[in-house]
């Protein structure tokens, strides 16, 4: 059995020499390198931005979403959305490791949630099981691959697999949250009343203490109203994030003028990086997790209107984030039964 790359640059395709994530092309042969290892797949959780794209190319139907998928795989080795360049993230069974492998501890039928994106995950699909559109993730049969740094989590027995997998696809959020958010600041998220939002809300309340304020933008009034009912923000506008003078007008007038010391952008549309960056105070911080966020956008606007702030990069993965993450169930009845409602 043959060692590969370390970061699996044995299976690019096309462009030879680029990482399997920028790459258009990769080998998705199921044979395994010696660092490696087998995934018998069982559910593919798709990027939120990725699967709305899909669903609005598609206009809903369950079969031409089936199609695109299907399409996509068979061109790149990999579930890469060609638009917005996303992925997603998989759960499945332990099928075989290779002696290389260096994880000692992983066993041959242990059920893994992947912690890197299925856009540069070698996968292939023999047949789409069922696509659920209100959740984003799609049942298959099929089979993928894990590069020796590949990042990934063993299931917990607590918590049922498709929560856990829901959870884990976005749990760099509120790990970032949680590192980003001091006692006594304000806080907005924008998109706060989706999947990674609520989890944000959770966190950033918790980091921000009784003297920290929490503020929610979120377009759809029914996630707005769910935030209030659980009490997740101290203030919750119904707002197109779109529109970034509306938002900024109606920030500074919460804040006093003072704005905001860390704006999370959780949304899943393009054209809200200057909502973002105009409610954020000088020396303040915004995170885009969002994957439709255009850094070219965020970069000039906010040099644009003369703000001096520091802009992150939504990186999925923090140390502990997965731990931190699923803990948020464990700690919220409130949030783990919305949660179970929606992905179970």
């Amino acid at each position: 059995m043959i060692k590969g790359n370390p970061f699996g640059t044995h299976r690019v395709i096309e462009p030879i020499g680029y990482l399997p994530q920028p790459a258009r092309k990769i080998d998705n042969n199921m044979e395994i390198f010696s660092n490696e290892i087998l995934i018998d797949v069982i559910t593919l959780n798709v990027d939120s931005a990725s699967f709305t794209q899909i669903k609005n190319a598609c206009e809903g139907s369950e079969e031409k979403i089936k199609k695109m998928i299907n399409d996509i795989v068979d061109e790149r080795g990999k579930l890469q959305n060609p638009v917005t360049g996303s992925g997603g993230m998989l759960i499945g069974k332990v099928l075989k490791i290779g002696d290389d492998f260096p994880d000692k501890n992983l066993k041959v039928g242990d059920k893994i949630a992947t912690l890197v994106s299925l856009s540069l995950t070698p996968l292939k699909i023999e047949e789409i099981k069922k696509v659920n559109t209100e959740n984003d993730q799609v049942d298959i049969k099929g089979k993928a691959i894990l590069f020796e740094t590949g990042l990934y989590s063993v299931l917990p027995e607590d918590i049922p697999e498709k929560l856990a997998l829901a959870v884990l696809d976005v749990a760099g959020a509120p790990a970032q949250v949680n590192k980003l958010v001091q006692p006594g600041m304000t806080v907005t998220i924008i998109g706060g009343g989706g999947k990674s939002g609520v989890l944000c809300c959770y966190e950033a309340k918790k980091n921000a203490g009784k003297d920290g304020k929490v503020i929610v933008v979120e377009y759809s009034k029914e996630n707005a109203e769910r935030i209030k009912r659980m009490n997740l923000a101290d203030e919750v506008f119904v707002m197109d994030a779109t529109k970034p003078v509306e938002v900024y007008n109606k920030i500074y007038e919460a804040t006093e003028g003072k704005l905001c010391d860390v704006t999370i952008n959780n949304v899943n549309v393009e054209g809200t990086e200057m909502s973002s960056i105009l409610i954020t105070k000088d020396e303040g911080t915004v995170y885009f997790f969002s994957m439709a966020t255009s850094f070219t956008r965020a970069a000039l606007g906010a040099e644009g209107v003369g703000k001096d702030i520091t802009m992150m990069i939504g990186n999925g993965y923090t140390k502990g984030h997965a731990d931190l993450s699923l803990d948020i169930l464990r700690e919220s009845e409130d949030i783990r039964k919305l949660f179970e409602k929606l992905y179970i």
